[in-house]
């Protein structure tokens, strides 16, 4: 199915090593569609306009680490970045969905040096346009 979905322009693959990984081909025409349609049924559009309007100026979500490779090693990376972000706030709401869904969350406002994956999850850019 991976094969497929990338053949089709929808995923991009590479290879590191003996390991082949996929992510989203970010460029495909549908991309942005595709994406809307997993926050919605997933439930997480209402939530994170309610966050991000509580949040401060938020710029960018980006998951890191694991689960942007596709892992679920427990640990959830998130980078928030923007202007005059209430981390406090944030870390708090982060406490709470740990216990939620059972996962570490570690939330971070600059990104980490030792981060190779990433998924942007949120661009402000993005939802202006």
């Amino acid at each position: 199915e991976l094969n497929q979905l990338a053949e089709a322009g929808y995923l991009v693959r590479s290879q590191e090593h003996k390991k082949i990984y996929y992510s989203a081909n970010t460029n495909h025409p549908l991309f942005a569609s595709l994406q809307n349609l997993v926050r919605t049924y997933l439930g997480v559009d209402e939530t994170i306009d309610y966050v991000l309007e509580k949040a401060g100026n938020v710029s960018r979500v980006v998951l890191l680490g694991d689960y942007a490779k596709g892992l679920d090693s427990g640990v959830i990376d998130v980078l928030i970045e923007g202007e005059k972000i209430d981390s406090a706030y944030l870390l708090q709401l982060s406490r709470k969905t740990e216990q939620l869904l059972g996962k570490r969350i570690s939330v971070y406002f600059e990104m980490p040096r030792s981060n190779s994956a990433c998924i942007v999850l949120y661009d402000k850019n993005d939802h202006e346009r």
